[in-house]
């Protein structure tokens, strides 16, 4: 892969912390990320990435699920509730739909499955890193029906429930919201939220929209978000 150019990159100076206990992938990740300007910390296991979390700011973590001593799903669900912002990416050999739900269900922004192409990691690192919607900035809240999104305070609720979100379902729920009664297609979705102008050939999606229904619709009569089968999903 050819280096990229640093003028162009808009991702330099940003820390990540990388947890992979498989020495040589590590290091390939490593060399790559910081091609790109970024600043890797790597752990081999989980008591260095818990201590590591503990003592730096990080823009961005990746997370193996097997890792040595406490593997990647107790760390994520430790890292999301010490921070609700911070993007985090499995990566992993572990690529049934169950083992993306139970990622998901800790916290996780993204799953990608081993092996992987390096210039998709980027493409979702990058996005991820873009943690303000540009066509949000002057939008301070939107409500459809009893939902109601504050883009300043990025949260959500729902009848005054409070909805705690990731920041990729966050992003998800406000494409749909804004573009109420209009179908929105996977591919769309896809460029928009993730950012990727590619099908990955994965069911991310599908799960992102079952954990927004679990956390919007579940427990309300009337449901927000519907199906189109065949042409993808819109909110009613």
């Amino acid at each position: 892969m050819n280096k990229p150019n640093p003028e162009n990159d808009m991702e330099k100076g940003y820390r990540i912390l990388l947890a992979e206990d498989e020495p040589k992938l590590s290091q390939v990740i490593q060399e790559e990320l910081d091609n790109y300007g970024f600043k890797t910390d790597v752990a081999f296991d989980g008591r260095v990435a818990e201590k590591l979390f503990s003592q730096h700011h990080y823009a961005l973590i990746l997370l193996d699920i097997n890792l040595p001593y406490k593997n990647g799903l107790a760390l994520c669900k430790e890292f999301r509730a010490a921070n609700k912002n911070v993007p985090i990416i499995m990566l992993t050999a572990l690529g049934e739909l169950q083992d993306k739900m139970d990622a998901f269900g800790v916290g996780a922004d993204d799953y990608i499955v081993k092996p992987f192409h390096f210039d998709e990691l980027f493409a979702r690192i990058k996005v991820s890193l873009k943690r303000t919607d540009s066509s949000n900035n002057d939008l301070k809240c939107l409500d459809v029906e009893d939902l109601h999104i504050d883009f300043t305070s990025k949260t959500v609720s729902r009848s005054g429930q409070v909805i705690p979100l990731t920041a990729k379902e966050f992003s998800l729920l406000t494409m749909l919201a804004q573009n109420k009664g209009k179908v929105i297609s996977k591919q769309e979705i896809l460029e928009k939220v993730w950012d990727l102008n590619f099908d990955t050939g994965t069911n991310t999606i599908e799960v992102y929209i079952s954990f927004l229904r679990n956390k919007v619709d579940k427990n309300f009569e009337e449901k927000l978000i519907h199906t189109k089968p065949g042409f993808g999903y819109y909110m009613k």
